[in-house]
């Protein structure tokens, strides 16, 4: 099996940028108390006309570009994604249109806000086991607000739109992904969904008279599911790794609340490592919110050729992604102004 790294990352955040103030009202709160609860102080929206895949377009182009790897030279396109354009055709389909990849096989993966690092995972499988230099690329992208009922606080707060994207391919010895691990707890699965759309609930005119075509979820108890099985799923992946806690650099978590991230880093145990931060600006962007934030780490020239960066997403399944790769330096790493973000640094 041939090493497999990280060649190039891209974002896109659609331009409109939606305060605190202009969410609160509806959903009957104050800015201040959403950033109290969330950490959040603005998130973008997409504009009526764009659809997933024209964001998940145009950050897979900003990676490609970095990396120097055309859209011909694709084999994969692997699409993360819980809103995608259509029931079908996969919205990955529609991307390699797109871009036109014509060589890429191209399909979507739904593991809610956990998808990009499963799709990370897979697509790195497939590329590790096949013969030649071939090259992948990865994408999470969501548009939340086309599901979200505004005048619920629980959800309506949190959510911004986004993609971000990654391209695949060989990595010298001593650089690239070396591990990952993906859990999935299917017991738990009510805590987050979307009640009708789909063959249990089709869509109907009552279904939408009650709101079943909104994003839910139990607050509570996805906080205390992120508790009990985010840090273990980490430092279990660190002994299986044979990996010191003391030698991991960087930490891209899923933005889900920044409040959350700041209160459970300290049980992360990585002590010499800094936690990268984007859900203040920008929400949480579901399955584009870790390789958002990777681009942002990166396009700041936050990550340093052959460090630690562990990549975790959680969400919707209930599932846990975490992934460990040793950086190694892009082409361009600077080519574009990064995202927003700011650091929770643990370094001693």
């Amino acid at each position: 099996m041939r090493s497999i790294g990280i060649l190039g990352t891209g974002a896109y955040l659609p331009p409109t940028e939606v305060t605190n103030e202009e969410i609160a009202v509806r959903a009957g709160v104050t800015d201040e108390w959403i950033v109290r609860k969330t950490g959040i102080r603005g998130r973008r929206r997409a504009d009526p006309g764009q659809a997933t895949s024209d964001l998940a377009s145009a950050a897979g182009a900003r990676a490609l570009e970095q990396a120097g790897v055309g859209p011909g030279d694709l084999s994969y396109i692997v699409v993360a994604t819980s809103t995608p354009d259509h029931p079908q055709p996969s919205t990955a389909a529609i991307v390699q249109d797109r871009l036109r990849a014509v060589n890429a096989a191209a399909f979507d993966l739904n593991a809610v806000c956990s998808g990009f690092v499963y799709a990370l995972t897979v697509t790195d499988r497939m590329l590790s086991t096949e013969p030649g230099p071939r090259f992948g690329l990865v994408i999470g992208a969501d548009i939340y607000s086309r599901i979200l009922d505004p005048t619920d606080r629980r959800t309506a707060v949190l959510f911004g739109d986004g993609a971000g994207a990654v391209v695949l391919g060989p990595a010298p010895q001593g650089r690239g992904n070396f591990a990952a691990s993906l859990l999935t707890r299917g017991d738990q699965h009510e805590l987050i969904c979307v009640p009708a759309g789909g063959s249990r609930t089709p869509a109907t005119a009552r279904s939408l008279d009650e709101g079943l075509q909104y994003f839910r979820m139990d607050g509570r108890r996805v906080r205390e599911f992120v508790g009990d099985n985010v840090p273990k799923a980490v430092a279990d992946l660190l002994t299986d790794a044979g990996l010191s806690p003391h030698e991991v650099g960087h930490v891209i978590a899923h933005q889900a609340n920044a409040v959350l991230l700041r209160e459970m880093w300290p049980a992360f145990g990585v002590p010499r490592a800094t936690l990268h931060l984007t859900a203040e600006s920008y929400g949480n962007t579901g399955a584009a919110s870790v390789p958002i934030t990777l681009d942002s780490a990166h396009r700041s020239g936050a990550l340093g050729d052959g460090e630690v960066v562990l990549l975790t997403g959680f969400g919707g399944g209930m599932s846990v992604g975490t992934v460990l790769t040793r950086w190694l330096p892009t082409r361009h790493a600077r080519s574009a102004a990064p995202p927003v973000g700011s650091t929770v640094s643990g370094r001693s």
